[in-house]
């Protein structure tokens, strides 16, 4: 059976390391979707159904910030996720992104 996107968008973003973040282009490009960034937000707000659970606190925008963080139960929650695995996050985005970007298309 084959998979749905947000299937392959979930499993994919199951292997984020923690301490890493990725982006919504980053894996929709990987996916053979380059043009789908905004797919992969719309499987990224429905990511707190799924199960396993899937850190979806690790997506960001290509610029590194969190603009996801309306999907979280409280919008300070994304933010407090990453800082706990390490990130440093400053009005809202992520510093050092690009050392912290994980890129499946380069990681896997």
């Amino acid at each position: 059976m084959e998979q749905s996107f947000y299937d392959q968008v979930f499993e994919l973003v199951r292997l984020i390391p923690k301490g890493r973040v990725s982006s919504y282009g980053a894996i929709a490009k990987s996916l053979g979707a380059g043009g789908s960034a905004r797919m992969v937000g719309y499987a990224m707000s429905n990511a707190c159904a799924a199960h396993p659970p899937i850190p979806a606190h690790r997506v960001v925008n290509s610029s590194g910030l969190l603009t996801g963080k309306f999907h979280f139960k409280t919008p300070e929650l994304m933010q407090e996720l990453l800082e706990a695995e390490g990130i440093t996050v400053k009005n809202d985005k992520v510093q050092n992104f690009r050392a912290l970007l994980w890129d499946p298309l380069l990681e896997l």
